[in-house]
């Protein structure tokens, strides 16, 4: 965003959509406007249920929003990132409206989630690909698109990191508000929308098995708005009001004082994707329970295991164990390739759109077929 703000060549248009107009998720639509952007449209989509059916009726306030968001302000590319519902039916409205789609963040698997039918949808309304191994570029092939549409640039995360300035454990506590401990863990837990198990049930497992820790101090972060959201925050929420000691629970951190986080934490703990792709650089290990990451590129560092208590146990005993430690201190991260902000800018800002929008599948010819 700021590459395209920066240049003369191009004009920046921002639609926010979803938690970040909501201040039970912060109002994080303040943070956009606190870095120096100016938002062109704010679409509010999300009502108080956070059921199957409270989603849908989100997802088709977001097509008439988006629909009618592209009319006004007339973009000639529509540049989304993941797998989210939301995106869904930004990329539908695009796609309808015959403007051009830059997905970024293709090909990868979330086997346990519903997002996961969401991204590949998304692949095959969109005509450029940024995607951030060879592996999830190899899948949008599969997926019949054409390699020369499809670049790997690595995940944006890594940039992050490497760009801010992290925070001082000293700053980065008063920040927060919170004292560290002598073992930390940076949670975030989200529903497995598509698990048999309920989130609760999962979620009650790892608090049982945490509160055996001795010394831990736990940062907790919200669940997103997928379906069975607000019990987990709810439950979470309880916990550190029980527990004002040893844990707290933040809305939204933010990408600083997240990050900043990592820098201290023993371990990444839940299952989001933070923990697969940025955590690994930061030499700590992650605890990746259930399927909701099932299928991404990992690195050394994560554990993966099942909601089962024992299960999550097991994982913290060798979390924790001084001969793991060692291990992932210098791990080598799958994500990591560099610049990937410059790398998308340039290849967006030169690519033709003349006949973009007509795709023809890309076969795949299989030697054992």
């Amino acid at each position: 965003m700021k590459k395209i703000q920066s240049s003369d060549e191009s004009e920046l248009q921002i639609i926010v959509t979803g938690s970040h107009l909501l201040s039970e998720f912060g109002d994080t639509y303040l943070d956009v406007e606190r870095d120096g952007f100016s938002i062109n449209r704010k679409i509010d989509i999300l009502l108080a249920s956070d059921s199957s059916v409270g989603i849908g009726k989100s997802m088709g306030l977001a097509m008439i929003g988006f629909s009618d968001a592209y009319v006004e302000i007339k973009p000639d590319i529509v540049v989304v990132l993941g797998d989210r519902f939301e995106i869904f039916s930004a990329v539908s409205a695009a796609t309808v409206a015959r403007i051009p789609v830059v997905h970024l963040s293709g090909g990868e698997t979330t086997e346990g989630a519903f997002d996961e039918a969401f991204r590949h949808s998304i692949t095959k309304m969109a005509h450029l690909h940024f995607v951030s191994t060879e592996e999830y570029k190899e899948r949008v092939v599969q997926l019949g698109e054409n390699p020369s549409k499809i670049f790997n640039v690595g995940a944006f995360g890594m940039e992050n990191i490497s760009k801010l300035k992290l925070l001082s454990r000293r700053d980065l506590e008063k920040s927060i508000n919170f004292k560290l401990g002598k073992i930390n863990f940076l949670v975030t837990y989200h529903s497995v929308t598509l698990e048999d198990s309920t989130s609760e049930q999962c979620l009650l497992n790892l608090l049982s098995v945490l509160d055996t820790i001795k010394n831990a101090h736990i940062i907790f972060t919200q669940a997103n708005t997928d379906t069975g959201g607000k019990i987990i925050n709810k439950i979470i929420n309880n916990y550190v009001k029980l527990n004002p000691n040893k844990s707290i629970f933040f809305k939204t951190l933010g990408q600083l004082r997240y990050l900043s986080i990592m820098q201290y934490v023993d371990g990444v703990v839940g299952n989001s994707s933070s923990g697969l792709v940025e955590a690994p650089s930061f030499g700590i290990g992650t605890i990746n329970i259930g399927d909701r990451q099932r299928g991404r590129v990992k690195s050394e560092s994560v554990i993966d295991c099942s909601p089962d208590k024992d299960e999550i146990q097991k994982a913290f005993n060798l979390l924790l164990g001084e001969k793991f430690k060692k291990s992932v201190t210098d791990v080598k991260n799958p994500y990591d390739q560099g610049e990937s902000s410059e790398k998308i800018y340039e290849i967006i800002k030169s690519f033709p759109l003349n006949g973009i929008l007509k795709k023809k599948f890309y076969n795949i010819k299989y030697l054992n077929e």
